[in-house]
């Protein structure tokens, strides 16, 4: 996989309206990522049902294999033509981008996609078309790390000519707002957000117009390996480390006794970061060579909690505690390799050891399974 993406949205409805007429579909595959963007005619209910119906259809198709050209034929065939105002009851922005940083994209009526490099624009090659009879606009080209596309509904350029604050607002202006706003490690989420606020601020928060912002932001897969645990066999220790160490990405061991084994092999002693101590987590320790050196089973808990109740990036990434820390790895990582040693640690109480051995591989197994919900990669290694 050459690269990766980080896909964010955000929307508004209508001011007065109970439903957003814009609907997004986004279907993550093996071999690339498709994000489908409606805007139906009108707003509320009618009109959510409108762009629902073309989003669904397309994600539909694409899921089971459709040929992109089959799948804008049947959605462009499909949409009825208002004979009034000679518009489409639906427009849409089909965008598939490969693993290997091919990109097509094909939009009817909706505004121009925003396409750039950090914090500049860039205009690629547009190709138009007629397919069943309606004109597209179709775009190839090549993306890769740092690389982005910002796509919108209608709504967000009639925040500034159709809102309340009377500004001059359009594609040019919104394409320099994007450039000023963007910043390497700010998530996609976070900026829709704020490509979103802005659009909110111009309606007097009181929005004419549905909007809709998505983002994609381009950039290099991220790796993490974690090491939890000691090996059962004290023979196996210096392969374990090895095979740590050698790892691309980030490094993350867990378990006092297991840093402590890291670092006796390394040559290296693990220091306690006193300034990470927070309530209910035991602080973390520093080894040069490893990202991250934290408690065993307390803090493996409390990274659970933060990824179960999706904790937000930016929350964690102001937090100083290992939970917080090992959970914003975590969460920003494409790729998890979990290393999980099996000894069963002989410091405890030993009519305990056999609940709190269970106990612990429960947490990592319910860990696993909850990243794999999330569309991480993960691949387990046990010692």
């Amino acid at each position: 996989m050459r690269i990766c993406l980080d896909i964010g949205m955000a929307q508004l409805k209508k001011f007065g309206e109970e439903l957003c007429g814009d609907s997004v579909e986004i279907v993550r595959t093996g071999q690339a990522d498709l994000v489908v963007v409606s805007d139906g005619l009108g707003s509320g209910v009618k009109a959510n049902i409108l762009s629902r119906l073309t989003t669904k259809t397309a994600a539909a198709m694409l899921r089971r294999g459709g040929h992109i050209d089959e799948v804008i034929d049947t959605v462009a065939r499909t949409l009825p033509i208002d004979k009034t105002i000679n518009a489409a009851y639906s427009t849409f922005s089909i965008l598939q981008i490969q693993n290997n940083g091919k990109v097509y994209l094909v939009e009817y009526d909706n505004p121009g996609v925003f396409i750039g490099n950090r914090n500049k624009l860039f205009t690629p090659r547009r190709v138009e078309r007629l397919i069943a009879g309606k004109k597209i606009s179709e775009y190839e080209l090549e993306v890769d790390d740092q690389d982005w596309l910002v796509l919108t509904s209608d709504g967000v350029l009639n925040a500034g000519t159709n809102g309340r604050m009377n500004v001059s607002w359009d594609w040019k202006r919104i394409g320099s707002f994007i450039e000023d706003s963007y910043a390497e490690d700010k998530c996609a989420q976070d900026w829709a957000e704020e490509i979103a606020g802005l659009c909110n601020t111009l309606y007097g928060e009181k929005p004419g117009d549905d909007v809709t912002v998505v983002v994609v932001k381009v950039r290099r897969p991220v790796h993490v390996t974690m090491l939890i645990g000691p090996p059962q066999r004290k023979e196996d220790d210096r392969l374990v480390v090895r095979k740590l160490m050698e790892a691309p990405g980030a490094k993350v061991v867990c378990g006092g006794t297991t840093g402590e084994i890291v670092g006796r092999i390394l040559g290296r002693k693990v220091f306690i970061d006193l300034s990470s101590v927070a309530e209910g987590v035991p602080p973390v320790g520093m080894l040069p060579g490893v990202d991250l050196v934290t408690e065993g089973a307390v803090t493996l808990v409390q990274t659970l909690e933060h990824l179960k109740s999706n904790t937000s990036l930016k929350e964690l990434k102001t937090a100083r505690d290992g939970a917080s820390r090992l959970a914003a790895l975590l969460k920003r990582a494409d790729s998890i390799h979990i290393m999980v040693g099996m000894a069963k640690n002989e410091a405890l109480d030993c009519d305990n050891v056999p609940a709190i051995y269970a106990y612990k591989h429960h947490v990592i197994r319910d860990m696993i399974n909850t990243l794999r919900d999330r569309g991480k990669d993960i691949t387990e290694e046990y010692f």
